[in-house]
C-alpha cells in the first residue's frame, strides 16, 4: 500500500489548516504557497475533503476553506480514506463489492492481511490533526521577532 500524492498533499494542507485554525477561512492560494503545492491540484483535493465533510467552504472577500471540526476531532485515517479510498494492504481484504477472491475460504495468509489492515487503520485513526500540528510546531523554526 502506498499513499498517493493526493493523500500526502491533502494531509499536509489539513495540518497547515490546523496550525492556522484561529485565523478563520483560508484561501487555497495561501495554503498552496505555504506548502509548495499547486493551487489547481489543491482545488481537486479540497473538493473531496469538502464532500466528505472534513472542510467547509465559504464565499466572499473573507471566504475560503476551514476545518468542519476542531483539529483534535479529525483523524489522519478519515482524511486519507476521504482522499485515497479504503486503506488496505491487499485488495482481497477490502470492504468493497467483489473484494473477495476464490481462495478466501482456505487462504493461509488472509488472517495476516486482515490483521495488518486493522492495525494500519487503528494507527491512522489514533492520530489527530492536532497531534500532527503539535509535532509540526515542535519542528518548525520560531518566527523571528522584529523590533522597531
Amino acid at each position: 500500500m502506498q499513499i498517493s500524492t493526493r493523500g500526502r498533499y491533502g494531509l499536509r494542507a489539513m495540518v497547515d489548516m490546523a496550525l492556522h485554525v484561529s485565523e478563520g477561512p483560508m484561501a487555497l492560494r495561501v495554503i498552496a504557497e505555504r506548502q509548495g503545492i499547486s493551487e489547481s491540484y489543491l482545488e481537486q483535493v479540497f473538493t473531496s475533503l469538502r464532500k466528505s465533510g472534513l472542510v467547509r467552504a465559504s464565499r466572499g472577500a473573507q471566504g475560503g476553506y476551514e476545518l468542519n471540526r476542531q483539529p483534535d476531532q479529525v483523524t489522519v485515517g478519515e482524511i486519507l480514506r476521504a482522499l485515497e479510498g479504503q486503506l488496505v494492504p491487499v485488495y482481497c481484504v477490502g470492504e468493497s463489492e467483489g473484494a473477495s477472491c476464490d481462495r478466501e475460504q482456505y487462504c493461509i495468509t488472509r488472517s495476516f492481511w486482515e490483521e495488518l489492515r486493522d492495525k494500519i487503520n487503528e494507527f491512522l485513526d489514533g492520530i489527530t490533526l492536532k497531534d500532527l500540528a503539535d509535532r509540526a510546531k515542535a519542528t518548525l523554526p520560531e518566527e523571528p521577532m522584529y523590533y522597531i
